[in-house]
């Protein structure tokens, strides 16, 4: 009989990074997209002087700016990229420029015990939870979805991205997430003139309960790209916290949540939490109700939606391989993140 699929995440050790202090380096990196697409709007002054008012120092990957015709670089220059950015300590953390597509090309290339044994802070969202994932899986080390190195180029409307990211950062103590007063789904970086806030309704109470359990999660279809490899962390007593974009509507975000939740280890999931939905996905909360619903795995079990994270703003930042405890009591709920 064939020897099962070894279940990395649940088997090792975490290991959490330190936490940043005044003085500390971010290094940059294009793991996904490239620095050049994102700069023909370039909101870098906006981006360093924040850093500098946090007291961080920030550097660049050698080759971020490296742009081919799919907007991204060669795997060769992004691999070396991260490997460059563990294993130099004078970098304390590593944010993303920003997502895409095909962070999973580099998952195969990547040297495991380098990161293992450096461990530091690794943030960004989207296509940057195939990495998240695997780095989960493979050697134990949390990462946080939040904010990109380009999300910190919004300007205004940013205050509330900003706390939880320095909450998760900069302090230990755990973080207990609230609805936040509005939010927006607005192209931002092309005119920082005109947003368009929208009062938020709060959350989306489901299913009722209470659980704990280990983080797993991001952007919900770039989660399922690493199913069957060995880059799929175990999602034995987990709670899951996963969002989609604008591409994912109604029918697609049903099909890519079966999908996860048909793998053999889902039985063992004890809640799920939802993030914002896009308005450009046409997602409901009656949809949303009727297709969790449909969802055997999740009978009995806490299910919360439309919380600050995801392709909206603002964006909590979540620690992927943290603690959750997450409580739905009729229309009142409540999340907490444990993070160190």
């Amino acid at each position: 009989m064939r020897n099962p699929r070894p279940r990395y995440a649940h088997a090792m050790e975490r290991i959490f990074p330190a936490k940043l202090g005044k003085g500390d380096t971010i290094r940059v990196v294009a793991p996904a997209r490239s620095r050049a697409m994102v700069t023909e709007h370039d909101h870098t002054d906006i981006i360093e002087r924040r850093f500098a008012k946090l007291g961080l120092n920030v550097s660049y990957g050698r080759h971020v700016d490296e742009r081919d015709p799919l907007d991204s670089s060669s795997v060769a220059s992004r691999v070396a990229d991260l490997h460059d950015a563990f294993a130099d300590p004078s970098v304390s953390a590593i944010l993303t420029v920003i997502g895409g597509y095909n962070c999973n090309e580099l998952l195969p290339f990547l040297d495991w015990e380098l990161i293992r044994d450096n461990p530091k802070i690794l943030c960004g969202y989207s296509d940057i939870t195939a990495l998240q994932n695997a780095i989960l899986a493979r050697t134990g080390l949390v990462t946080y979805s939040g904010p990109h190195w380009s999300t910190f180029g919004m300007r205004d409307h940013f205050d509330q991205t900003l706390r939880w990211f320095t909450a998760v950062m900069f302090d230990s103590a755990p973080v207990a997430l609230a609805p936040s007063a509005a939010w927006s789904d607005d192209l931002w970086f092309l005119d920082q003139d005109k947003r368009e806030l929208i009062p938020n309704e709060g959350w989306w109470p489901i299913h009722p309960g209470t659980a704990e359990g280990r983080i797993v999660g991001g952007n919900l279809c770039t989660l399922n790209l690493l199913q069957g490899t060995p880059y799929m962390p175990s999602l034995d007593d987990a709670i899951l916290i996963v969002e989609d974009d604008f591409e994912s509507h109604p029918e697609t975000f049903a099909r890519d949540l079966t999908s996860l939740l048909q793998l053999p280890d889902a039985v063992d999931i004890r809640g799920l939490a939802i993030g914002r939905f896009q308005k450009e996905s046409h997602m409901t909360r009656s949809l949303l109700e009727q297709i969790i619903g449909t969802q055997p795995p999740l009978a009995g079990l806490p299910v919360l939606a439309n919380i600050d994270i995801g392709h909206t703003d603002p964006l909590a930042t979540v620690p992927i391989g943290g603690e959750a405890r997450l409580t739905v009591t009729g229309e009142e709920a409540s999340l907490t993140l444990r993070h160190h």
